[in-house]
C-alpha cells in the first residue's frame, strides 16, 4: 500500500488521484462516486487485452477512413462533471484536446467510450459507468461482454439515457454504422 493512501484524509478529488505515484502496475484509480476512490487492479488477461487491441484497430481504421477529427486511445482519464473521474478501456476523443497532452480530457470532448467487461468490473461497466457517461453527454457507449458467447452492445444517447441500437453477437459479422462504420464479430475479437 502506498503511503499516499495511508496519509489521505477526507474526500478524494481528481487532483488527489493525479498526485498518486505511478508504480507501473496499470491499476486504475477512478472517482465514480464524488469523493470516493475506486481502485481496479490490473487483472486483465490475454483475452481482454486481445479483444481491446483488435477492437481499437477496427475503430482507428474507421476514424481514419472517415477523416474524422477524433483519435482512438486506450485508458485515458475522462473528467465527468461533479468531480468524478472515469477511465474507459477505449475512447474516441477530439484531436484538438489530445494535441494538448492533458492528464485528463473533458467529457464534452469524447464521442465514444468502450468498456470491456471483466469479472471484477461488472457493476461499474454495466450499471455505474453508463449512467455517468450518459449524464456527461457522451453520445456513444459500447460494452463488450466476453463471458460465454462474446457480444458487443452498442448504445446511443437519447433523451439523457443510452438506448441500445444493436447487439452484435459472437460468431456473426455485424455492421455498426455509428459513429463510424465498422464490421465486427465479437467472437473473433477474443479468439486466439
Amino acid at each position: 500500500m502506498s503511503i499516499a493512501f495511508v496519509d489521505h484524509v477526507g474526500p478524494w478529488t481528481i487532483e488527489d488521484v493525479e498526485a498518486l505515484p505511478d508504480d507501473g502496475n496499470h491499476t486504475r484509480y477512478e472517482i465514480l462516486t464524488p469523493g470516493v476512490l475506486t481502485v481496479t487492479p490490473a487483472l486483465m488477461g490475454p483475452v481482454h487485452q486481445r479483444a481491446s487491441h483488435r477492437l481499437a484497430k477496427l475503430l482507428e481504421a474507421a476514424v481514419v477512413a472517415a477523416q474524422a477529427p477524433y483519435e482512438l486511445l486506450p485508458v485515458i482519464n475522462v473528467e465527468i462533471p461533479g468531480g468524478r473521474l472515469a477511465t474507459p478501456d477505449l475512447l474516441l476523443i477530439d484531436r484538438a484536446v489530445t494535441a494538448t497532452d492533458v492528464p485528463r480530457c473533458p467529457s464534452d470532448s469524447v464521442l465514444l467510450v468502450v468498456e470491456i467487461v471483466s469479472p471484477h468490473t461488472q457493476p461499474q461497466d454495466r450499471i455505474i459507468k453508463p449512467q455517468l457517461y450518459a449524464e456527461a453527454g457522451i453520445k456513444f457507449y459500447w460494452r463488450l461482454e466476453l463471458e460465454k458467447r462474446p457480444h458487443l452492445i452498442v448504445s446511443e444517447l437519447s433523451n439523457g439515457k443510452y438506448r441500445r441500437t444493436l447487439t452484435a453477437l459472437g460468431g456473426v459479422v455485424s455492421t455498426i454504422d455509428e459513429p463510424y462504420p465498422i464490421q465486427v464479430d465479437p467472437a473473433a475479437l477474443a479468439r486466439q
